[in-house]
């Protein structure tokens, strides 16, 4: 696939992430966190499998293979359970929020253990986007008080998000070292969905399941699924640096979104935060794109 279209296929997948967050805390409201990810991640590889077809793992390169699906699977847990664990709508955007400082770590990792090239522009861009998700924490003027005050509330999702967010940049730094163009997305989908059926099982007790909690469960798979298979694409064939830098539009869109669909009102202070971390993504763009040129 050319490397232009491979990235408008990766774009694409901001577009279907966007209503993940909304979608995905719907469901974990109705069937608790660990069976609501294990409906979604089993009806996501079940789409993909139709899309992407099942991969040939025997072709696959070993590395890509084991790291790949541990970091993939680490990841999905520490997301979905990270909204699960939230105690409010609102609290569950503002998780999402810590989730989305992966964008600029997935640059900074491009940078350190790829040998992406950046021109000086990155580093204000980076810390703006590291701002932004602490503004958006933290009240009004960077209230430090009030931003521990929020982590300390829900300390798990929180923790949970962060790590999500290290955890999803080193997936994608690595895919592109290791996969030689494999695309393992729905192998991977398969093994997070077992690993969520093995917390369904020890945690055991009745599941109860209405017709609106499946609605949510095939509209969240499709959204996750679809994006996933749209986003590997990208990092496989397309440019990771561009395809981050542009996914910091995401909180944005994920937010406005997650705010219309779970009722929760969002203050003036969390939008200016998200509009940071959007204006970082554009100077990561910015020096990224003048030093291609450059060079």
């Amino acid at each position: 696939m050319p490397r232009n279209k491979a990235t408008l296929v990766g774009l694409s997948a901001i577009l279907l992430w966007g209503a993940m967050v909304g979608l995905v805390r719907s469901v974990t409201v109705s069937l608790g966190p660990a069976l609501g990810a294990a409906a979604i991640y089993s009806v996501g590889a079940v789409f993909l499998y139709f899309v992407a077809g099942w991969p040939s793992l025997r072709g696959f390169p070993r590395p890509y293979l084991y790291v790949g699906s541990l970091l993939f699977v680490a990841y999905e847990t520490c997301l979905a359970l990270s909204l699960g664990y939230a105690h409010s709508g609102q609290q569950a955007i503002e998780v999402s929020m810590v989730n989305y400082l992966w964008p600029s770590l997935t640059v900074a990792f491009s940078i350190l253990f790829n040998g992406q090239r950046a021109g000086w522009l990155v580093v204000p861009g980076l810390a703006l986007a590291l701002l932004g998700v602490a503004w958006a924490q933290g009240g009004e003027a960077l209230d430090l008080a009030s931003l521990a005050a929020h982590v300390g509330d829900n300390p798990l999702s929180y923790g949970l998000a962060l790590l999500g967010a290290v955890l999803w940049a080193a997936y994608c730094t690595v895919t592109t070292r290791l996969a030689a163009g494999r695309n393992g997305i729905t192998f991977f989908f398969a093994l997070t969905a077992l690993a969520f059926w093995v917390q369904v099982a020890l945690q055991g007790g009745a599941m109860q399941v209405d017709g609106m909690a499946l609605v949510h469960v095939l509209l969240a798979a499709a959204a996750m699924g679809g994006g996933y298979a749209a986003w590997n694409v990208g990092i496989l064939h397309g440019n990771v640096t561009l395809m981050a830098a542009a996914s910091y539009f995401t909180p944005l869109l994920s937010a406005a979104l997650a705010a219309f669909m779970l009722d929760a009102p969002l203050s003036f202070t969390f939008w200016q935060g998200a509009a940071m971390v959007c204006a970082g993504s554009l100077l990561c763009w910015r020096a990224t794109r003048r030093r291609g040129k450059s060079a």
